[in-house]
């Protein structure tokens, strides 16, 4: 008879994304990979975070316009990456119309050339098989 395990013993499932996915990214066990920083590997997010890090500072309508998306579609990912403090958000006024920038932080920086060396060790080894 196979042994039954009850909800108290089975330890929690790892969350999919972690706010601060920093130490995540770079610890693995004796033999095992790290794992990518999956709060930048979604697609919209690495598209925010990759504009950024090659302009000082972009505009939500940049951005937007930029990574051809809508305004809900861009303010969920940008909301989560401010959360992670990988981006800052600045708003202010031109006149009466509101303005929003985003600016990349040194910690989304970080993040940004982990995720980088990453992807390339992945491509370097597989291109050597």
């Amino acid at each position: 008879m196979a042994k039954r395990t009850t909800a108290a013993h089975t330890p929690a499932p790892a969350p999919l994304e972690s706010h601060r996915s920093e130490a995540a990214t770079t610890q693995a066990g004796p033999g095992q990979a790290p794992e990518l920083d999956r709060l930048i590997h979604e697609r919209m997010r690495l598209g925010i975070v990759s504009a950024l890090a090659v302009n000082e500072a972009l505009s939500f309508n940049d951005l937007k316009e930029l990574l051809r998306t809508t305004d809900g579609n861009l303010s969920v990912h940008a909301r989560k990456l401010e959360e992670a403090e990988y981006i800052t958000c600045i708003k202010s006024f031109e006149g009466r119309v509101p303005k929003t920038e985003y600016q990349l932080t040194e910690s989304g920086r970080r993040a940004l050339d982990r995720y980088l060396d990453h992807m390339e060790a992945l491509i370097q080894a597989t291109r050597k098989r």
